[in-house]
């Protein structure tokens, strides 16, 4: 079963990480249907901005715990696919 680690923008332009397996499509409907208590309850609707698949559950889950820590700017730059600028800030450079 695939699973994946996505990430929600939400209606106050706040982004969620979260991960899932099975289908991403529905759990995407299951946030916006309120059906999770927590950050995206008061910030809906929400909108799926990036997602990667994973053929193991332990994959996704660990690149959820790596993405809750980025900084909101390395979010946006894999959204982006802008690899250059994630590296520089992965270094903790700031001059892009």
């Amino acid at each position: 079963m695939t699973a994946h680690v996505y990430i929600l923008r939400c209606a106050d332009g706040k982004y969620y990480v979260g991960s899932t397996r099975g289908s991403l499509e529905r759990r995407i409907d299951e946030h916006n249907a309120e059906k999770f208590d927590g950050f995206t309850a008061k910030r809906l609707p929400v909108a799926l901005v990036y997602s990667e698949a994973f053929d193991r559950v332990t994959d996704a889950v660990a690149a959820e715990r790596k993405l809750k820590g980025w900084s909101r700017a390395k979010k946006e730059a894999l959204m982006r696919g802008d690899f250059e600028t994630l590296r520089e800030l992965s270094r903790g450079r700031r001059d892009t």
